[in-house]
Order: structure tokens, then sequence, then C-alpha cells
């Protein structure tokens, strides 16, 4: 088990579609590599790289932009602020140049199709999502750094500790499991999202962890409001029709607007019918994980691969459920989001490529069912079994993305993840803990198991379930 101490904006990083761990996380990790060699004041000396990607990050990588990724990271590209139409117009120059700036500064020659290496039959011991960065220095010497995308955007570098919090910061209420969450709430009488942010003062000062986690919350707002407003085809070859907005323009029955504020408004006054909600939750998680499939900026929550869900309930909790929420209340509701996120991060993985599709899809249902379940105004024990109820029923789930693209059956799992928080949050309000048979570490052990367990087939790698029992051809449909 991990005792690191995870901030909130490690669980939530912003950044580009479509998956944290093949997309964000190479992406930071050859800018990573790149920036430790600047300050080696050996940049300059650069003659020539290369990527050698193994395991699941060859075998998925094309489909998830891998490739893209790396090369915009060798550039020094922020994923945070990239402008994300700028991203093939420049891969496309790259090619056609044969040349690539590293960091900005120093000018090489890079031929993508030769000096990106794709190692489907070999994998490294420590992790399935692994690459190595072979860098030839003006002597004519080569040095390898390799890096393992372990999840949600986490990278490690081989020989030093994983995350980005190897400074060792002292919390007051260290979280290791959920029980140490629910010793440190029975103990001070504190919610567990208030526990979160007198943690977060070990790193930062009360308003900027505000401040922060508002912007988090603005670029999933914009996420959801750009995908419930573009249409056409995901790119990737599979002809998949984005669905969201459509959805909301059905749902909108010919109702115009000019913002996201008047457009809100619109949806909280479109109805309150079960099916009508229902409606609305998926259509905010297809949103979502339409842009994120389409190299948008989205939010890990803790993944690319379930961005959808957390900001999908969050929005279902803001539009249905009673007065207008106040910034505190949406702060708080990530806050608990993110805690869970990290005690599934410590106890088992957030990474598919290590647990399947139950370490993604599920842990943001568990986590999208706490933070409701406390917004909505349940006691610490309650919001933790609401989480322990979402992952129960994610237990198993493969990872087996068709064509190695976050589209199918990636999307519509995002909005059956949401519903399935929901439904977990609202057993849990209605139940007495006492109820409880299944502790949320237990889940969590179990889901490790499970992972551990799990055929390699079914772990992000294509080899197996949709991804070959689906033609690719809708002629063969």
């Amino acid at each position: 088990m991990s005792h690191e101490a995870i901030s909130v904006f490690d669980m939530f990083k912003i950044g580009v579609g479509p998956s944290s761990s093949h997309t964000l996380g190479p992406w930071r990790a050859a800018q990573d590599c790149m920036l430790k060699l600047q300050a080696q004041q050996r940049l300059n000396s650069i003659e020539k790289v290369a990527v050698l990607l193994y395991g699941s990050l060859a075998k998925t990588g094309i489909g998830h932009g891998t490739d893209v990724a790396v090369q915009l990271g060798l550039c020094g590209d922020d994923p945070v602020t990239f402008d994300v139409n700028a991203i093939q117009p420049k891969i496309a120059q790259i090619k056609a140049e044969h040349k690539l700036t590293l960091l900005g500064t120093r000018t090489i020659d890079f031929h993508p199709e030769d000096d990106i290496v794709f190692l489907y039959t070999e994998s490294l011991p420590f992790h399935p999502n692994a690459m190595s960065l072979l860098v030839t220095f003006g002597d004519g010497q080569t040095e390898s750094y390799t890096y393992y995308s372990i999840g949600g955007g986490f990278i490690q570098k081989e020989g030093e500790e994983s995350g980005s919090n190897a400074q060792h910061v002292e919390l007051p209420f260290p979280v290791n499991t959920a029980a140490d969450l629910l010793h440190w709430c029975r103990k001070t009488g504190l919610n567990i999202s208030e526990v979160v942010m007198e943690n977060e003062l070990a790193w930062r000062p009360a308003e900027a962890t505000r401040a922060g986690v508002l912007q988090i919350f603005e670029v999933m707002k914009a996420c959801i409001y750009r995908g419930c407003h573009t249409t056409g085809e995901l790119p990737g070859g599979l002809q998949v029709t984005r669905r969201a907005a459509s959805l909301n323009k059905k749902l909108l029955k010919g109702v115009t607007y000019n913002s996201y504020e008047e457009w809100m408004n619109f949806v909280k006054l479109s109805g309150y019918e079960f099916r009508t909600i229902l409606d609305w939750v998926s259509c905010f998680a297809l949103a979502v994980n339409e842009e994120n499939a389409a190299f948008g900026r989205v939010v890990t929550a803790p993944t690319n691969g379930a961005a959808g869900v957390i900001p999908a309930v969050l929005m279902y909790y803001i539009a249905f459920n009673g007065d207008e929420k106040t910034e505190d209340e949406i702060i708080h509701f990530l806050l608990t989001a993110s805690e869970v996120g990290s005690i599934f991060k410590k106890g088992a993985t957030i990474s598919a490529a290590m647990g399947g599709c139950q370490a993604e899809i599920g842990v943001s249902s568990a986590m999208a069912a706490a933070a409701l379940t406390e917004a909505l105004g349940g006691t610490q024990r309650q919001a933790l079994m609401a989480a322990e109820i979402a992952m129960e029923h994610h237990l198993g789930m493969t990872c087996d993305p068709i064509a190695g693209l976050v589209q199918i059956p990636c999307i519509e799992r995002n909005a059956m993840g949401a519903i399935k928080a929901i439904t977990a949050s609202q057993l849990a309000l209605q139940s007495t803990p006492d109820f409880a048979r299944v502790s949320l570490d237990g889940v969590i052990k179990t889901m490790w198991d499970t992972a551990k367990d799990m055929n390699s087939k079914y772990k992000e790698t294509a080899d197996g379930g949709l991804a070959v029992n689906v033609p690719l051809s809708l002629s063969e449909c």
C-alpha cells in the first residue's frame, strides 16, 4: 500500500484527452525528462531522441494519442494551457518538416514514424504503462530514461519516488484507508471535506485551495457545455457520432440561450420527472467523454477515461437538488470525491492497465457517490457506505476498448457510472450505517485482488472482450 500524501490537485488534474495514463502521463513524462536535462544544462547538447513504448502504452497508444502526447511533451507544451485546436496542426508540422524543438529552444531532427517505436510484444515488470526515452548527446553517448504512467496522470521515473509529493508533506490528519478517514472524522467531528481542507493547508493557504478547486469546476463546466453543443463524428475511424448535443437539443425542446448560465437555468426548469433527470445525467456524462475522445480539455476524475462521472453527478446535484448551490458546497463536493479517490489509489489502483475498468469507472463512481451523499446531508459513515456500494457493483469490470480508442464502450460507461453513483448515494442515505456488511476498505482490497487475478487481455490492451468481438467495419455489423 502506498503511503504518499495526495492532494486534491493530484486527483483532479486539468489536461487533454483522451487518456490520463496514455496521453497525459506520457506527455508529462517527456516534459519532465527534458526539464531535468535542461536543469543539468544538457538540453542544448541533445542530438537525437527516440521513444520506446511498452506494454499497454504500445498496444493502445495509437488510439489514445500516446505518440502525439510524447511529441508535445518533448516540445515543452503544457497540457493545462496548450490550445487543443493547435494539437493536430503542430503534429502535422513536425511530421512534414522532420524537426522537433525541445522545450521550444533546441531543434533536432525527428521522424515520428521511426523515432517513436511501439513495442507491442514487450513489457517492463514494474507497470504495463512504460516508456523509455533514448537521448543521444553531442559526444555520441546515449542515455536511457524510463518512466511509468501509473494512472490518473501520475508518473514515476525509474529510480525515483512516485507522485508529486516526494517532499514528504506532513499532514495533520494522515489518511491511507477509509478506517483512517473515519477515525479522524469521529475524533474531530469534521465532515470528510473539512478533514481534506485541513490537510490541504499543508500545501498551501485555504484561499489558494478554494481558488484551485473552483478552477477545476470551471473546466468541468466548460467541458460539459462544449460537449453539449458540439456535433459531428469522433476521430479515430470508428465513425462514432457524438450524441450529447442532439440529446441536449431534444431535452430543451427548441429553447435558445446564449451562455452557460442561461442554459443551466433552462436545464433546471426542464422538469423533475425521473426519466428526464436520467436523460440529463447521461447527457452530462456523454458530453464530457465525447470531448475527451476528441482531444478536448478535461479534468482527470480520477482518470480521463472516467472523466464524465463526477461532473455529471455534480451537475445532477446542482440542477436537481433544491436551491442554488454555493461555492462552498461545490468545493466540499470535490474535496470529498478526491479523498475517496486517493484511498483507492493507495490501497489498489486507478490504472485500467493494472486493474481494468473497475479502476476507472468504478473508482470515479465511488468518488461521486461519497461526495453526493455528504452534499445531501449524509453522515461520514453513510458517505463511505455509498462509495462501497458503488464500487461493489463495478467489481470485475474489464477495460476492452475497441481499436484502442476511448470511445466504445468507454463513453457510455461514464453515463452508467454516474447513474450507479446516484443510486448508491440514495441507498446509503436511506440506510443506517449498521446495515453495511462490507466496508469500503474491504471492497478496495477485493478490487485489488480482482485486478491481480484479471487476465491481462482485459486490462487496456485491446486484446480481449469487445475489442476482439465487435467488427470494426460497419458493413459487418
